[in-house]
């Protein structure tokens, strides 16, 4: 028998003792901003409760995790911290992608780091799966263009993607059902 973060025996089903299941869930959270603002800081801080007054600077992404647990859930924050220095913006999608949540961070002492956020922020939003839903979506349009959402290595819409095609190629109706969600594989061909 295993132990759980919290100590508490699980066997490999996951079950505690008394036969209840235990859920866990990953948070990613991402953290950008001009460079010496505390980002690593504020990471250790939380991650390992403690804090180093030397500076040192991060070079591209640091990354470190820490587990909770809250009544029968093991919560792990994935915490993402993106070098400051501009040569390192192109490690942006590493930190924002499949965040639940970015912290723009800046220094109160320093104004030049409260302006930085907005460019952090255009930059950081580029990477936000609604906002490239959205933008998917007006390309489409403009285009009169089906736009179908697919992972080959989940299998989803695979299939749907030629049966649309055919659909199409032959003015065939197509029975396949629009899927609009943001948050679910974006299906729409009837109206292009």
């Amino acid at each position: 028998m295993a132990s759980n973060p919290t100590g508490s025996p699980t066997n490999e089903t996951g079950l505690l003792p008394n036969g209840d299941e235990k859920n866990s869930v990953v948070i990613k959270v991402g953290m950008v901003g001009d460079s010496q603002i505390g980002k690593t800081s504020l990471m250790v801080k939380y991650v390992e409760g403690s804090f180093d007054e030397d500076y040192i600077q991060t070079l591209g992404v640091n990354f470190m995790e820490k587990t909770i647990s809250v009544r029968r859930t093991t919560i792990t924050f994935s915490i993402w911290d993106l070098g400051g220095q501009r040569e390192f913006v192109n490690m942006l999608p590493l930190v924002c992608n499949d965040a639940v949540a970015i912290l723009f961070m800046f220094d109160l002492t320093r104004k030049s780091t409260l302006n930085s956020v907005k460019e952090w922020y255009r930059q950081a939003r580029g990477f936000n799966k609604e906002e490239i839903t959205k933008q998917a979506k007006r390309f489409a349009k403009a285009m009169h263009a089906s736009l179908i959402f697919s992972s080959t290595s989940a299998s989803i819409n695979v299939q749907k993607i030629f049966k649309i095609v055919l659909a199409k190629a032959f003015d065939l109706k197509c029975v396949i059902p629009e899927i609009e969600g943001v948050g679910e594989p974006i299906l729409l061909y009837v109206d292009v």
